[in-house]
């Protein structure tokens, strides 16, 4: 989009012919049509108004693509000016796409790449980040990722599993201070439960796939967490830190807005 076509989007809206709206769109639609990924031999169609429909960009998921490929991805993302966020990273493409691209950040334990850049704009609130165990962290970091990259400094309380029930209970003042939770756990997946209890707040439980045996990768505590007797407790699929985290960060964007837009 050129100067002249953007002056006269900013005219239409001053003589009340274009809604500042309709004058967003049009530029995002523009800026698509203009930014077009080489991707040569690859079938990848980009979205870029996901941000304009739905709040934030569109994020990658990486397991099934070659580091090339994402590569070529975060380009477009970084030349309209979105931040990205990639899950299910490997060691070995994480690393090469941030020798190509300085302005990502690769974090190995949660298997994500994300903008270096914070968003201008932060979801003020308390989202609190609760692992079981340390066998969790990598499902917990996931969500930490996620939400750092929508604009929100969670906090993290580790290692509160129900087998030392007096570690929840030193923390019961942070919990019940938190907005929104997410609660990580596998094995059994009794946390959730235990810890909403304690809480006026919603839970967004996570099971991860911990344990062994019965545990069935998850399953046990998928299923444990989805008849869990807390009526704050709802919950993610097995290790979803990213869709637990995605949630509770619009819930917070909601509740800022106080529920509708402007």
């Amino acid at each position: 989009m050129d100067q002249n076509q953007i002056l006269d989007l900013l005219h239409q809206v001053a003589s009340g012919q274009l809604s500042l709206t309709d004058a967003q769109s049009a530029i995002a639609a523009r800026m698509q049509a203009q930014v077009t990924p080489d991707l040569t031999g690859v079938e990848v169609t980009m979205d870029l108004d996901r941000e304009q429909r739905c709040g934030f960009p569109e994020v990658i998921y990486g397991e099934s693509k070659d580091a090339g490929t994402i590569v070529d991805i975060l380009r477009t993302q970084y030349a309209v000016g979105q931040l990205s966020l990639v899950t299910r990273v490997s060691d070995a493409k994480g690393q090469h796409v941030v020798e190509c691209l300085p302005h990502m950040i690769f974090n190995a334990k949660s298997r994500t790449l994300r903008s270096i850049a914070v968003p201008e704009q932060k979801l003020n609130g308390i989202i609190t980040i609760v692992t079981a165990g340390t066998s969790d962290l990598p499902v917990a970091e996931e969500a930490r990722e996620t939400l750092l990259w929508m604009g929100v400094e969670p906090q993290v309380i580790h290692d509160i599993g129900v087998a030392g029930p007096q570690r929840l209970l030193d923390h019961r003042a942070q919990l019940r201070a938190a907005d929104v939770l997410i609660v990580v756990a596998g094995m059994e997946g009794a946390l959730p439960s235990v810890i909403g209890g304690h809480v006026d707040s919603p839970i967004i439980a996570v099971p991860t796939s911990v344990g062994y045996g019965t545990a069935l990768g998850g399953f046990t505590a998928l299923l444990g967490m989805l008849n869990s007797c807390a009526s704050n407790v709802v919950v993610v699929n097995v290790d979803a830190g990213f869709k637990a985290a995605y949630v509770a960060g619009l819930m917070l964007k909601r509740l800022r807005q106080g529920g509708h837009d402007g």
